[in-house]
């Protein structure tokens, strides 16, 4: 089923949550809606769910106003960040709940009850739980009981808020590698909320980044990552390098240090450009005009890449990653100094949030 949200306007009181928001999952997807507290997201959950209503704009399923259905007539299933299981119900009885309490007509007989709910903890691989009690499982184990009696009821919508941000960094991690392989097996058309980053970039077919109430971008995990519509989407997805610099006469100027600029030059004024920490060339040897001396203050070498704190040559602190690989070929040590080269570099100019010009800083090349 697909969902289309057209012009949906949010107020509680005095503050505006959400600013004529325009968002369509196509029948199938699984897509993120990714921001910082208070940027909106929950709200435009809430709405999708019917739980709370638009002040403004339209909410459709397949072409439907789904606005003139009751939130149990909507066919969707949600999964809360806190689980919301009934504490005196086995996880069975949970799990068969909403079949139990349909309309008498419609309602499964007790052998299709069973069938059913047993079949969904084989679907969630908890079929050993069905007699315990939620206080005798695990987070994860708790999250995947309250997904399978979202599911029991057959939606056509399946929409998780924050759906593991009370677990370890461990389960969390193996909780949502586990949902991605779970939704491809499903199909069911499905909205997560998450301030994880990393969670929206692994899980997600799309992410709608959200701020202040309103949409920065929308995009595959690949887009809003490698070509950010803006400044708050680059600086929200992933660590970035931010140095405040000046254009002057075709040349951007950190400092005392110069960066040459070739193609098309922005106007003379304040600039501010962007690298990632992956983003840039470390070498012991001066790699042409776009290298820069600094003096290695930290190294951190655990895990798959190697954090490397900076101090440039005009003072400013320079955040690096490199991989193990490279880090043994270097032979790295704290306080040497080095040349450090950005292979990449997004210029915002003047004070306007989106990259209304960038440049880009090639190894061998220009801006």
């Amino acid at each position: 089923m697909s969902i289309e949200i057209k012009n949906v306007t949010k107020i509680f009181g005095s503050f505006k949550a959400l600013k004529d928001v325009n968002v369509k999952v196509e029948t199938g997807e699984l897509v993120a809606l990714l921001g910082p507290s208070g940027s909106g997201k929950t709200t435009l959950l809430r709405i999708i769910a019917g739980l709370e209503t638009a002040d403004g704009g339209e909410v459709f399923f397949h072409g439907e106003d789904a606005q003139k259905k009751n939130t149990k007539d909507r066919a969707v299933g949600f999964v809360f960040q806190h689980y919301a299981l009934f504490r005196h119900l086995t996880v069975f009885e949970n799990i068969a709940f909403g079949l139990r309490v349909k309309p008498k007509n419609i309602r499964p007989s007790n052998d299709q009850i069973q069938k059913r709910v047993h079949e969904l903890l084989k679907l969630v691989q908890l079929d050993w739980v069905a007699n315990r009690f939620p206080s005798q499982l695990s987070g994860g184990q708790r999250q995947r009981i309250a997904l399978a009696r979202a599911l029991a009821v057959e939606p056509k919508v399946l929409l998780l808020d924050e759906p593991f941000g009370s677990l370890d960094a461990k389960v969390r991690k193996d909780l949502r590698q586990w949902l991605r392989r779970f939704h491809d097996e499903l199909g069911i058309t499905s909205i997560f909320v998450t301030h994880d980053q990393e969670e929206a970039l692994e899980v997600a077919d799309r992410i709608v980044v959200m701020n202040e109430g309103k949409i920065e971008q929308i995009g595959t995990p690949e887009d809003v990552y490698h070509r950010p519509a803006n400044a708050f989407v680059l600086n929200f997805l992933g660590n970035v390098n931010l140095f405040h610099s000046r254009i002057e006469d075709g040349k951007v100027k950190v400092g005392n240090f110069v960066f040459p600029v070739s193609g098309k030059t922005p106007n003379d004024g304040k600039a501010t450009f962007y690298v990632r920490p992956h983003q840039f060339d470390l070498s012991r040897f001066r790699k042409g005009v776009h290298s820069f001396s600094a003096r290695v203050v930290h190294l951190n070498p655990a895990g798959a890449t190697v954090k490397i704190d900076l101090l440039s040559e005009w003072g400013e602190s320079v955040q690096a990653e490199i991989s193990q690989e490279e880090y043994q070929k270097i032979n790295l040590k704290r306080n040497e100094e080095i040349f450090v080269t950005p292979k990449e570099i997004r210029l915002q100019s003047g004070s306007g949030s989106d990259f209304e010009k960038i440049g880009y800083v090639e190894e061998g090349g220009g801006i």
